[in-house]
């Protein structure tokens, strides 16, 4: 992907994929703004790292989360290719998902906005979140918008 859009840098809005009901509404807001901006999407889905190293299992295990990965994010993309406009750009690591993360904006300097979806509940908006916006605040590189996971569709339409 050039990041060039008619000779001007084009926004690149990066969402963190998981089962999470607020990601949905992350993905949502994201897709409106880009579409509003004339941006593009992008999806990270992180995997978590193989325990089993033995006779192979490892590896099995690892390419099923990987095969996982994958048509989580397929899927995703036929509902952001309706809301955005586009096809969306897809990511699949496996590690520490805040690593993972800080690491894809390292070496993907086309990513111009993260976007997270906030979880309402009591125990806080989530552990990304909680990291990114704590200790890991000056690691990051682009902004950061945090989308509260309680907004409505018609919310999120109102303000994109």
């Amino acid at each position: 992907m050039s990041g060039e859009a008619g000779g001007h840098h084009q926004r690149v809005f990066l969402v963190v994929v998981d089962s999470s009901p607020e990601m949905k509404v992350a993905l949502r807001f994201a897709c409106r703004r880009a579409r509003a901006t004339g941006g593009r999407l992008a999806m990270l889905y992180v995997t978590e790292p193989a325990a089993a190293e033995w006779l192979g299992v490892g590896e099995i295990m690892r390419e099923e989360r990987r095969a996982e990965a994958e048509t989580r994010l397929q899927e995703l993309a036929v509902d952001v290719r309706e809301m955005s406009g586009d096809v969306p750009v897809l990511y699949v690591r496996e590690g520490d998902p805040a690593d993972e993360l800080l690491r894809l904006l390292a070496e993907e300097p086309t990513i111009s906005v993260l976007v997270l979806g906030a979880d309402p509940g009591p125990k806080g908006p989530g552990p990304l979140i909680a990291a990114l916006s704590g200790r890991l605040i000056g690691k990051l590189h682009v902004p950061m918008t945090i989308v509260p996971g309680s907004m409505t569709s018609a919310e999120i339409d109102a303000v994109t």
